[in-house]
């Protein structure tokens, strides 16, 4: 967005930007800020995007070129390699590569056989087992066995043998301490494990998304289910999808075998890597002054996608968005002229999708200390909109002031916030790992959507992203971290 020049001249002759001082040349600034293309950073979201990347699975060899690619373009705009030399931080990251978009079938006494589709109907497991398995059905509401709250899925139903349709989820869902003891069980590490460990024989996982953040378990094979499949499979057993699920909130187990003449059969083709190894890509803009450059701001968004299930699911918004408009203020912050006293840190996660791999293992093994760590600020989905909103801005105003002064002088975006809140429930974003360890973190977002959200989903392209709010949102990451990197108050 230009600026027009009654403004420019308003800025030119009265310049004042918190964190720089009236001696600042704006000229400097505003040469950067205007370097800054909405088609340079488009093009990263689409080299990203690119099938040769099969999605970006974390752990996967094509994760792992995509992550050099970012390496190579950290190194050409002279940001250090981060950990130790290298632009990478390894960790452990098992994956399972999906062949096919395999089959999902229903059968009921009198009726003929019913063959959904892809990507109609269901999405394959990502780590679904590879094989074959047929059924009858025995509906487990939530999947939870807790013998501490007194609170068993499985309680009064057989599922041995059976196919189990189950929800996400667990049936407390108010954020508060009492929450805190039902998270361990909303894993969906948890919620398989727990089938297997019932006798299942398969699983039907009602929601249709592409979920990486499952577990590969031997001969359990499951498939993603949308709800109006669920909805018909309980028709045919003479259930109230709808009204079923509407009473799982009051805290009672709702479970029952469908009837025995539906059979499902699921089968997948898959291969499962239990070594396999995924990587952060870390960058480092080290700052000028002898002190502050001890200290660090950390620019993050994760790197992986959702992969690859018979289809590419390009993962453009979710999130190559958010790591071209990282790289797009990372080139402006390389190139400035005005120079950052404090160290500026970029991770591109890995893992995320997995389950927040990538930010778990930096902050174990953080490269800055935690206490000399200013701010953390993650971007995701940050490519379709009009307008920014910015998680926890309004807990931190001596950090957030930076950003608001810039969109108000420079970008004129609308501009939301909101103040941080403990969440009690399971950590859904890397920022939450950095926000857990004490960092101050900010979350900044697109909102207004011109274009519909297909969330990991396979028409999740480039052409459902905003070039316009990706440059302003690099813009305003480079105005925002400026200011706090030069502010010496904090």
């Amino acid at each position: 967005m230009h600026l027009k020049k009654p403004f420019l001249l308003l800025l030119f002759t009265a310049f004042h930007f918190a964190g720089f001082t009236q001696e600042t040349k704006p000229n400097k600034l505003l040469n950067t800020f205007h370097s800054i293309s909405s088609h340079e950073i488009l093009e990263f979201a689409e080299e990203l995007s690119d099938e040769k990347y099969k999605g970006r699975l974390s752990g996967s060899p094509e994760y792992l070129q995509a992550a050099r690619w970012c390496a190579g373009k950290f190194e050409d705009l002279g940001i250090l390699p981060a950990s130790n030399g290298s632009y990478f931080q390894y960790f452990p990251n098992a994956y399972s590569e999906v062949y096919s978009t395999g089959s999902f079938s229903y059968t009921a006494k009198g009726n003929k056989k019913i063959n959904y589709t892809f990507p109609e109907d269901y999405f394959p497991g990502s780590n679904s087992a590879s094989g074959t398995v047929s059924g009858e059905l025995v509906y487990v509401g939530f999947g939870i066995t807790a013998p501490e709250l007194e609170y068993d899925d499985y309680e009064n139903v057989d599922v041995k043998g059976k196919i189990v349709i189950m929800e996400s989820g667990t049936p407390y869902t108010k954020n508060d301490s009492i929450l805190e003891k039902w998270t361990p069980y909303a894993y969906h590490h948890y919620k398989l494990r727990n089938a297997v460990k019932q006798g299942a024989a398969g699983l039907l996982y009602v929601g249709k998304l592409a979920n990486p953040n499952t577990v590969h378990l031997e001969n359990f094979v499951y498939v993603h289910i949308d709800e109006k499949v669920a909805e018909q499979l309980f028709t045919d057993s003479g259930k109230n999808y709808s009204e079923v699920k509407k009473s799982l909130g009051e805290m009672k187990p709702v479970s029952f075998a469908l009837n025995p003449n539906q059979v499902v059969n699921i089968s997948a083709e898959t291969k499962h890597f239990p070594d396999a190894e995924s990587c952060n890509v870390v960058g480092m803009i080290e700052g000028v002054d002898p002190v502050l450059k001890n200290e660090v701001i950390i620019i993050g968004g994760h790197l992986d996608g959702q992969g690859y299930l018979g289809e590419v699911f390009p993962s453009a918004l979710d999130n190559a968005s958010g790591v071209a408009d990282i790289l797009g203020a990372a080139k402006a912050l390389a190139k400035s002229e005005i120079r950052s006293k404090r160290s500026v840190l970029f991770i591109l996660f890995g893992g995320e999708e997995c389950g927040l791999y990538g930010s778990t293992h930096y902050v174990k093994d953080p490269l800055f200390p935690i206490e000399k760590t200013v701010m953390m600020i993650n971007l995701d989905m940050v490519g379709n909109g009009t307008g920014f909103f910015v998680s926890n801005g309004k807990s931190f105003p001596e950090l957030f002031d930076h950003f608001e002064t810039a969109n108000e002088k420079f970008l004129h975006r609308e501009l939301a916030a909101s103040e941080q809140r403990k969440n009690f429930g399971r950590p859904r974003s890397d920022a939450s790992l950095f926000e857990n360890a004490g960092i101050n973190t900010f979350l900044l977002w697109t909102r207004n959507s011109v274009f519909p959200v297909y969330y990991h989903h396979p028409l999740d392209k480039t052409d459902v992203l905003t070039p316009e709010i990706m440059e302003d949102a690099a813009k305003l990451l480079y105005l925002g971290v400026l200011g706090v990197a030069n502010d010496e108050s904090l």
